[in-house]
């Protein structure tokens, strides 16, 4: 486990490898994705369905159970021939803020980011002979910690899955965080999950926030001081970029966004 006063972190088993001792740990903002798991934070057929617990269940002991020790879990090493749990690192390769980057408001000095939280299933194994590097990081049959329900995948620790915040660029406090993103298969109450993302939000001189990366495929403007959602829509395609802002030769201002293969405007009112 990592010591948050000392930065001393979990060291790597893995043999010839020596990780560092420390890590720098940020004193602001807190952490704006999943850093650490526990068993408990498997998901309850109370959090969503029996179907996606049960899931969800089946796979970590089909994996032989997981493997976490908070904020910069090293791949543990697994010799051939033994069973051992899977490594889950939170918040996993495509977990935390992706490629889409921040906005930024000077009006309210607030940075907004996405993140989503995607962890990551591994282990490290003496390589086969002939293999250029003597280990190599496996997987054990699935790389990521969700499974498929329906046409979608849904993670397996408890929700939040993707959220949109809003950081204090002066004090690197948090001023408002949501879910962003709905899951479709649940129940109307449970919707509200948050869902994995990838493009970032960009932000208006009028204080409007447009996004359109969860997998939900909707694209929504949200109130940039309170992060309530003032308007969504369903695109026919997830909206797998960060939006852009111009104005057209009629003086009218649209916003549009590439939704997968289609770029998709809309005009501001």
């Amino acid at each position: 486990q990592i010591d948050l006063k000392t930065g001393v972190v979990t060291p790597s088993d893995v043999p010839g490898q020596a990780a560092s001792p420390t890590r720098p740990i940020p004193v602001n903002p807190p952490s704006i994705a999943r850093v650490s798991y526990k068993s408990e934070d498997l998901v309850t057929a109370a959090d969503t369905t029996a179907e996606h617990a049960a899931a969800c269940a089946e796979l970590v002991q089909k994996i032989g159970g997981v493997f976490n020790a908070g904020p910069f879990t090293p791949w543990k090493y697994r010799q051939a021939g033994t069973a051992s749990p899977s490594t889950l690192v939170f918040p996993g390769g495509l977990g935390g803020a992706n490629w889409g980057g921040t906005a930024f408001d000077p009006n309210s000095g607030f940075v907004f980011v996405t993140s989503q939280d995607v962890g990551a299933l591994g282990s490290v194994e003496k390589s086969k002979e002939g293999a250029p590097l003597p280990y190599e990081k496996t997987t054990p049959g699935r790389g990521t910690f969700d499974v498929r329900i329906g046409d979608s995948n849904w993670p397996c620790q408890k929700p939040p899955w993707g959220r949109l915040m809003a950081v204090n660029a002066s004090t690197g406090e948090i001023a408002w965080q949501v879910r962003l993103g709905i899951t479709e298969g649940l129940p109307p109450e449970k919707q509200n999950t948050g869902r994995p993302l990838l493009a970032g939000a960009i932000v208006t001189g009028s204080g409007l926030l447009f996004i359109a990366s969860t997998d939900d495929n909707r694209f929504r403007a949200l109130d940039a001081k309170t992060g309530r959602e003032l308007w969504v829509t369903t695109l026919e395609r997830r909206g797998n970029a960060d939006a852009m802002t111009y104005q057209g030769t009629s003086g009218k201002q649209f916003v549009a966004v590439a939704a997968t293969e289609t770029i998709v405007a809309f005009a501001l009112p």
